[in-house]
């Protein structure tokens, strides 16, 4: 009977320790996890920055100009309106583009 109320012991030690050691790993998780949360959180903001970098609205100069040619044909006819394309539309477009200060300028990583 002493042997098995040892068995019994020894396995419900063993339960012990292995809820023990759960714990204490939940807790150590639980911790650390404000830490993990602003690592990743620094690395997010890190590469927003770097795509933010490329473009600066307050230095670029863009001018565009647009032409468009068509022949079309309105009718009225109690009250309805009907517009008809009578041949191919042309669009001709122009854009110049100007980069101000840029010496100034940041284009990538110091």
């Amino acid at each position: 009977m002493f042997k098995f109320l040892r068995k019994k012991k020894s396995k419900g030690q063993s339960t012990l320790e292995y809820a023990v050691l759960i714990i204490i790993v939940i807790g150590a998780l639980l911790s650390i996890q404000v830490y993990i949360k602003r690592g990743v959180q620094g690395r997010l903001k890190s590469a927003t920055d770097d795509i933010g970098d490329q473009y600066s609205p307050g230095n670029t100069n863009v001018r565009m100009k647009t032409h468009v040619i068509s022949n079309t044909r309105d009718t009225f006819k109690k009250g309805v309106t009907n517009s008809a394309l009578l041949a191919d539309e042309v669009t001709n477009t122009e854009m110049n583009m100007l980069i101000l200060n840029s010496i100034q300028e940041f284009w990538g990583n110091k």
